[in-house]
């Protein structure tokens, strides 16, 4: 895995307009600055630092419990003291964005020379999949990042994503989410990378490089055990113990801030054995910030503050939960100020010490001294035409789509021959929607402006498939709704199907938020099974006799083993964004041969979960339980046009425990086509004070390959990488026989033993925690 460092892509330009310094002034002198300005505040202006507004308007939810939420206020009322932030002025509704980019320069302006003392507000802004905006490039999911296991090309994409919005006048975006997949019933896994702490921690990293290079902020989510809620369910209690929580939890966030310099983190609306998070000073300021020195800005999830007495009960009210929460470390309340609001009467009343808003306060203040955001004036111009969705971003987007798609199971049935007759069939196969997740604009937003065109060109994948194989060669038939039970439109698919050379089904899900999709925030499921009567219509199909290749166009993975063994090819593609129909249609013909993997494993039943490849021995079922929990298809798999040899594999005997692990590997392209393997790095302690997983990442390394090319893989793997939590909670990397084996998979391909040697040496911040690759 080669670490990337700088900037990427100089042809991404960044505006002029408040210029960053993310690299304070002489310490003394900033300090001293912010520290006159804090001494000058009144209590009413150092509590507008900490609250955002948000503009909402009438409409579905997008937030947890929005509608509890009812305030009235004006936005030049709201903000006469001054304002911390802006909460999504381009991501509510659809707006164009040069108009509202003079709206948002009018609005700084009036800070600045409006309010006593000046100070404009940092705007925010999701940017998950692209900068949440009318009219702006949609990328595909973390779960797609994930498949491609690419960490250059993402922070190419966060790059291009934080120069747009560097060009808006927005300074922070509420991305990546660093959450590992636990339970695959659980909706937010869209918008999840993987259930590997390793791969998540890199792409995140990346994408945190990527983003603040062009001098805007990423924020780190969900500080921390959302993911691990009970049954997969959103919201719902954690019971994550404090290994867990250490060793498979929390190193992405670790990863993001020590090497990612990450400037702002949200807190989780979890709950861990009882205690909220946005409560705990023991995450929030024990390990941010006293163990890994994070010296930016904790923002709290929207609404997550007055949650602490509305959902967890541990406040009798708002004013008693913003206490805890600025107490425990959040220093600025979003999307609005409903209880951060009430600081000032509890200062004054003598139930809070004041010194708590001024800790706060000064790293918002410090937050807008590295964006340039306290010697700004706003007196240039906004911009007047903004291309949110160029070529450049497209590009981005097709590229990394082409990589994540995952060839699953394959019967000589792809690529498919030219000239053939192809039935497209299937819920996904013609509807925009389906190619992006729910924090998308068009899923997450536009989908309540039904009289509002999509601003993007969305070719959907049977578009794609007319263009591919030519239109007088391909028919389509729906067949049924994403979900429901609907069968009406059963017979139109057997008889389309049954007059072609082939079927192309395009199932999977709907992404929309609380219920309102198939996968989603709050759109959580109770089985695996592809949803409504998705799967009645795919057994329909096969039962005439014509090859059926199963395309998943989903936000999880679902359980489909059945399809594994009777479909002609399965193909698996996690929301791959604007350009992703063509992807999976150059897939389908060979024009692109398939190297995406996944970053999950796919599952054979919903009664399994919550599963990870990360288990334990006692994990693997077998003869011990009537239950098996073996997967349909491991963590790392995916299948390509060509075929990989793996040879000589060579590690030392032995490595002393604070050193690092060399280990070859030899590639080979054995096939007669050109293609892209994943050189997946794994390792098993065999033996420790605690047990361990049967296989863990390492490292990884995406290799291009012609036909009969080989190439030799060098990793060298910091010992740190088989680090864990021991008896007293200590990471430590400990000394024993480690197995160690290369392949495209989890599953152990060839294997090699070393023996790490020396005293159990403990884990700091100084240690390396990056596997690096180099290819000769």
């Amino acid at each position: 895995m080669t670490e990337v460092r700088g900037a990427v892509d100089g042809s991404v330009s960044v505006p002029a307009q408040a210029e960053p310094d993310h690299d304070l002034p002489d310490g003394r002198d900033g300090e001293a600055r912010l520290r006159e300005l804090l001494g000058r505040m009144t209590i009413e202006e150092k509590a507008a630092q900490l609250v955002g507004f948000w503009e909402k308007e009438d409409g579905e939810a997008v937030a947890p419990l929005q509608g509890e939420f009812g305030d009235s206020s004006k936005l030049e009322d709201f903000s006469r003291h001054g304002l911390g932030q802006l909460t999504r002025p381009y991501g509510t509704r659809p707006v164009e964005a040069a108009a509202r980019a003079s709206w948002l320069w009018k609005f700084q302006s009036d800070l600045v020379t409006g309010t006593r003392l000046g100070i404009p507000a940092i705007v925010h802004e999701e940017c998950l999949t692209g900068l949440s905006a009318w009219k702006a490039a949609t990328f595909p999911t973390p779960l797609a990042w994930g498949a491609a296991f690419d960490p250059e090309l993402v922070t190419e994409m966060a790059a291009a994503i934080g120069a747009s919005m560097r060009s808006l006048g927005i300074h922070q975006g509420l991305a990546p989410v660093l959450d590992v997949i636990r339970d695959p019933r659980w909706g937010r896994v869209d918008e999840c990378i993987a259930e590997d702490p390793y791969l998540v921690g890199t792409l995140g990293t990346s994408y945190v490089r990527g983003l603040q290079s062009q001098g805007v902020h990423a924020t780190l989510k969900h500080f921390v055990g959302y993911s691990a809620s009970r049954a997969g369910r959103n919201f719902a209690p954690v019971h994550a113990g404090p290994r867990e929580v250490a060793d498979v939890l929390l190193p992405p966030f670790e990863m993001a801030i020590l090497d990612g310099n990450a400037r702002s983190v949200m807190h989780s609306y979890a709950e861990i054995d009882g205690v909220p998070v946005a409560a705990d000073p023991a995450l929030l300021t024990g390990v941010l910030r006293d163990r890994w020195g994070f010296d930016g800005t904790v923002v709290a999830d929207y609404y997550g503050v007055a949650f602490l007495n509305l959902l967890h009960h541990v406040a009798g009210d708002h004013a008693e939960a913003a206490v805890q929460a600025l107490t425990a470390g959040v220093d600025v309340e979003l999307p609005t100020g409903d209880a951060y609001l009430a600081l000032r009467e509890a200062v004054r009343a003598g139930k809070l010490d004041e010194a708590l808003v001024d800790r706060a306060v000064l790293r918002v203040l410090r937050q807008k001294l590295e964006l340039g955001l306290l010697d700004a004036t706003f007196t240039d111009e906004p911009p007047q035409a903004v291309d949110l969705d160029s070529p450049e971003h497209r590009a981005i987007a097709r590229r990394l789509a082409e990589e994540s798609i995952i060839l699953v199971a394959n019967r000589d049935a792809l690529p498919l021959p030219a000239g053939r007759r192809v039935a497209v069939i299937g819920p996904n196969a013609d509807r925009p929607g389906a190619l992006f997740g729910c924090y998308s604009f068009l899923n997450h937003v536009l989908v309540q402006h039904s009289d509002v065109e999509t601003g993007i060109e969305i070719p959907t994948v049977l578009d794609a498939m007319r263009t591919e194989f030519g239109a007088d060669l391909v028919t389509a038939a729906r067949g049924c709704e994403v979900d429901g039970d609907d069968r009406s439109g059963f017979d139109e698919a057997v008889a389309t199907a049954a007059a072609a050379d082939v079927a192309v089904l395009v199932v999977g899900d709907h992404a929309s938020l609380f219920g309102r999709g198939t996968v989603g925030e709050g759109c959580d499921r109770d089985d695996l099974e592809l949803p409504g009567v998705q799967r009645e219509l795919v057994e329909a199909v096969l039962s005439t006799g014509t090859p059926v290749v199963l395309v998943l166009l989903t936000g999880r993975p679902y359980a489909v083993d059945w399809a594994l063994a009777r479909c002609a090819a399965v193909v698996q593609a996690f929301f791959p964004g604007e350009e992703g129909a063509g992807a999976i249609t150059g897939v389908l013909s060979g024009r692109v041969n398939p190297s995406g993997k996944l970053p999950v494993s796919l599952p054979r039943s919903a009664g399994a979960q919550p599963y990870s490849y990360l288990h334990p021995t006692l994990g693997e079922g077998s003869e011990v339980t009537n239950l098996p929990t073996t997967p349909a298809a491991p963590f790392g798999h995916g299948l390509s046009y060509t075929t990989f040899e793996y040879t000589d594999l060579t590690v030392p005997a032995a490595v002393p425990t604070d050193g690092a692990l060399p280990v070859t590997v030899r590639v080979t392209n054995t096939g007669a086509v050109a293609g892209d393997d994943v050189v997946q790095l794994y390792g098993r302690d065999l033996v420790a004070s605690v047990t361990r997983p049967v296989a863990q990442l390492l490292g990884y390394r995406r290799v291009h390959l012609a036909p009969g090319q080989s190439v030799t893989v060098e990793f060298t793997v910091p010992t740190t990488r088989l680090a864990f939590s021991d008896r007293t909670l200590t990471r430590v990397v400990e000394p024993g026989d480690v197995e160690v084996w290369a392949g495209t998979s989890a599953r152990r391909d060839t294997q090699a033993l070393t023996t790490l040697i020396g005293d159990t040496v403990p884990v700091t911040n100084s240690s390396a925690r990056w596997t690096t690759s180099e290819i000769s």
